[in-house]
């Protein structure tokens, strides 16, 4: 496991990460691809463009919109210039255009003269502003590299893990067949959202692909079509698969109490499994998702019939 860090968001980042989703073009300024985004939002240029700079938002990504490029265009030459030259001086970290517009010519020469990176959308404004912003906030989390397999099971984002050589690949290999989806093979990247859910993605150079011993590297989509993969997951469950003689006998019958693991400061339930020659392991992984959804929904087996026993014990009649 690698031990979390924050990246630091830089433009050449962001428009690298956004080339497809929000379909950026760069334009001017490539020398300054290296600044920071100081702050995960952006800002329409506005108020700014009239020469009020009291509380302008430097640090965040600059928009121009229809509006703002419609300002600009009724200023003379030379005004507009200079209204842009004040702009750029604040240390931006880059400029947007939506729409598809064209940047005139004289901000474009403006923003290669002080590396000032210029990119082009040709999203609308808004639909826009709430993409870039779920991209920045996505791009900034607090994330960390585990070790283990992470597939889609009833629903659930289950978390596979074990030392080398424990049947990890082949169990979540049995799983797909069953019609359950990979997410990642061998090593997982978790990072914690806005909303304090955990997410699991594959690293790209992997993406969609399985090591199984004996056999070699796997393409699964080909082995068994699209609807076997996804992209990324929330984390949901974590299964460790352990020696049969090195499991806790009474932590495994009992299963009242539900162990956690603390995966960038949330805590996630967490199921040791004994692996023994014969067992399916298969359907005791479906099984503890399904158990676990039932404790989502607030039924648990275990508590319920610990209930009924203690009923029993004192006399009482059953509920």
């Amino acid at each position: 496991m690698i031990p979390p860090g924050k990246p630091t968001l830089t433009v050449e980042t962001f428009y690298q990460s956004g080339r497809a989703r929000l379909q950026l073009d760069l334009v001017a300024g490539n020398a300054g691809l290296k600044r920071p985004i100081q702050e995960p939002s952006l800002n329409r240029l506005g108020l700014a463009l009239t020469g009020f700079f009291s509380y302008f938002a430097h640090r965040r990504v600059q928009i121009l919109g229809n509006a703002e490029l419609a300002y600009l265009a009724s200023l003379p030459l030379a005004e507009r210039r200079n209204r842009m030259a004040r702009v750029l001086a604040c240390d931006i970290p880059c400029l947007v255009v939506t729409r598809g517009r064209r940047l005139p010519a004289e901000v474009q020469e403006l923003c290669d003269q002080t590396q000032t990176p210029a990119l082009r959308s040709p999203m609308v404004t808004m639909n826009f502003i709430n993409s870039a912003t779920v991209l920045m906030e996505n791009l900034i989390a607090p994330r960390l590299l585990m070790q283990g397999t992470l597939l889609e099971v009833f629903g659930l984002g289950v978390l596979l893990q074990g030392k080398a050589g424990m049947g990890k690949s082949e169990l979540a290999l049995s799983l797909i067949k069953r019609g359950h989806r990979l997410v990642s093979d061998d090593v997982t990247w978790m990072r914690r959202d806005s909303t304090g859910s955990v997410i699991g993605t594959p690293s790209e150079v992997t993406r969609h692909h399985m090591e199984i011993r004996g056999v070699g590297i796997i393409h699964v989509p080909s082995l068994y079509g699209i609807a076997a993969v996804r992209d990324e997951k929330t984390l949901d469950l974590i299964i460790h698969l352990s020696p049969d003689s090195q499991v806790e006998t009474e932590l495994i019958r009992d299963g009242q109490e539900q162990p956690t693991r603390n995966v960038l400061g949330v805590e996630i339930p967490f199921v040791e499994i004994p692996v023994a020659p014969g067992r399916d392991l298969a359907n005791v992984v479906e099984t503890a998702a399904l158990v676990h959804r039932l404790r989502l929904q607030g039924h648990d087996a275990g508590a319920e019939l610990d209930r009924k026993l203690k009923a029993i014990l004192t006399g009482e009649r059953p509920s």
